[in-house]
Order: C-alpha cells, then sequence, then structure tokens
C-alpha cells in the first residue's frame, strides 16, 4: 500500500470546474470537527465554525485520483457507499467507469469469507466515507487492499492511502465529486470530453436519492 503514497497535488493551475461551482455545490463545507490528520486540507475556518477545506487541493486530487484508477483493471475497483447520499452517485460512477459497487449495507465477509455469494476479490477499494464504511475498510485492511477515500475534515486517515478532501456527507457535493471522478476517469482514457460528458450526464441526476 505505500507505494500510493506518492500521489501529490497536480502542478495544473485550472479547476475542473469553477471555485464557485465547487461551492455552490458545498463540496468544501467541512464539519465543525477538525481531525488532525486533515489539518493540511484547511483552508480556514469561517465564522460559525465550520472547517473550510482547500478547493484547489480537492480539484488536484480529483484528477491524480482519476488516473490513478486506471492503473486497475476496471472491474477490479470497489466503490461502497454506507451513506445515504452517496449510494446513487457512487453506483452511477462505478456504472460509468465499469467499476463494482457495493450501495447500503455492507455485507460482512464480502471481502474476506469466499464461502459468501457477495464475496468479492478488487485490488483497490474507494470509500465514500471511511467513518461510515468502517466494515469495508476493516476488511480491505485485513486482506491488505489500497483504499481510496473521500475524508471530511473530522474523517482519520489511519487506513486511508489516497485522501480525496471533500464534503463527504451532502447529496451535491457527493454528486459532482463522483460525476467529476466518473468524467476523469474517462477522460484518461480517451472515452470523453468535457462537453461530451455533460451533455449524456445530468449533474442534478446524480444527485437524486432514488
Amino acid at each position: 500500500m505505500g507505494g500510493l503514497l506518492w500521489l501529490t497535488m497536480s502542478e495544473e493551475t485550472s479547476l475542473l470546474v469553477s471555485a464557485e461551482t465547487y461551492e455552490e455545490n458545498a463540496v468544501n463545507i467541512g464539519t465543525q470537527q477538525k481531525s488532525a490528520d486533515m489539518g493540511r486540507f484547511i483552508e480556514r475556518v469561517r465564522e460559525d465554525g465550520l472547517y473550510l477545506l482547500d478547493i484547489p487541493t480537492t480539484d488536484a486530487r480529483i484528477r491524480s485520483i482519476a488516473a490513478l484508477l486506471n492503473t486497475f483493471d476496471a472491474p477490479s475497483i470497489m466503490v461502497v457507499s454506507a451513506r445515504q447520499y452517496g449510494q446513487r452517485p457512487a453506483r452511477l460512477f462505478a456504472e460509468a467507469v465499469g467499476a463494482h459497487s457495493a450501495v447500503g449495507r455492507f455485507i460482512p465477509g464480502s471481502l474476506t469469507n469466499p464461502a459468501l455469494r457477495s464475496y468479492i476479490e478488487p485490488d483497490v477499494l474507494f470509500v465514500t466515507d471511511p467513518a461510515n464504511d468502517q466494515q469495508a475498510l476493516r476488511e480491505a485492511v485485513a486482506t491488505g487492499l489500497p483504499i481510496v477515500g473521500i475524508v471530511d475534515a473530522n474523517n482519520h486517515l489511519r487506513n486511508v492511502d489516497v485522501a480525496l478532501p471533500a464534503n463527504n456527507k451532502g447529496r451535491r457535493s457527493l454528486a459532482l465529486i463522483y460525476w467529476l471522478l466518473a468524467r476523469e476517469v474517462l477522460k484518461v482514457r480517451g472515452e470523453t470530453t468535457d462537453e461530451a460528458w455533460a451533455e449524456a450526464n445530468d449533474l442534478a441526476e446524480w444527485e437524486s436519492t432514488f
């Protein structure tokens, strides 16, 4: 897993979407608690005590993680989301890039017990929230899988190899993050463009909880 720690901020200066779009979708809105692990991703503290995540860092990590995920065979990528607002965008992301998704309740043993019908052997695990997806996270650690995760201001990074700092609790934030990740993964493959992706994929559809 240590081999993934090379991931650094991109040198790209232009954002994937405008800073206003990130802000309107609350991607940078953190929590009123900050873990020690997340200090380097915090841009400032708002007057109401909410920690704001650094938008350029989030943007750069989306690019880098898209490139990283493309080093794996798509069916060997597993995306999980126990959090309700993450379930539809996580599933749509998986469908778009050809990955495997497990949304809702994660069946214990799905990564460790070959006797289960839900058993799968992915090469990388992508978690929507390390705190809510603890069962999948623990099993990935037990099996030595590299772990990529969307992490909010209050998350801990102990078992997350590659962190994507963003609001992982909001409906619109999770929709935009997964929508952008899918687009960037497919762009790396040469399978779409910004314009083609936006035309074929209405972001509002990714925000639905149904």
